[in-house]
């Protein structure tokens, strides 16, 4: 289990990265074959992501939901460039996994995949981890930073990194 850092932090990247959500959705639970061969091709991708950061990723969180049954992967990486070259090298595994599921599934609708990505520039993204360990972006980054006093103490300065008034003073509770 990951030490809990007990207190109030957030991450910063000081350079351009990328989100990547990418998931899975069970739509004819009883086509097990089919959406197992899907849920399976993600193991290998992330072994390999971690094996080699030099592809790019950064880390990632995964999530599950059983009604309906589906699946989400929250990373994070240096780059879009990094995601799109991993996606399309024929030595990686999603390529091969890619290629599977348009020969297997195409447009059948068994199983549903989708992903989403966000380019974010420094300064554009904001994060808060309270009694956590290293998680999200913080655990991308591979540290934190407290937020006690000046612009990291609230969302609105930590996001533009700037001392700001978010709330009124009688509303603020952590403090």
């Amino acid at each position: 289990m990951s030490t809990v850092i007990n207190d109030r932090v957030t991450a910063q990247m000081e350079q351009p990265f990328a989100v990547f959500l990418i998931g899975m959705r069970v739509n004819k639970p009883l086509q097990f074959r089919k959406w197992m061969k899907v849920a399976s091709a993600m193991p290998p991708m992330l072994e390999a992501l971690y094996k080699h950061p030099e592809k790019g990723f950064l880390s990632g969180e995964t999530y599950y939901s059983l009604f309906p049954l589906q699946t989400i992967l929250v990373s994070y990486w240096r780059s879009f460039e990094d995601i799109e070259r991993f996606a399309r090298a024929k030595d990686d595994p999603h390529l091969a996994a890619w290629i599977h599921f348009n020969r297997e599934i195409g447009y059948d609708g068994s199983v549903g995949v989708w992903h989403e990505t966000y380019t974010i520039e420094p300064g554009h993204s904001e994060s808060l981890y309270a009694n956590m360990p290293l998680f999200g972006l913080g655990k991308a980054v591979g540290s934190t930073i407290p937020v006690h006093g000046g612009h990291l103490r609230n969302a609105r300065g930590r996001m533009k990194g700037q001392d700001v008034e978010a709330l009124p003073p009688e509303l603020v509770v952590y403090e």
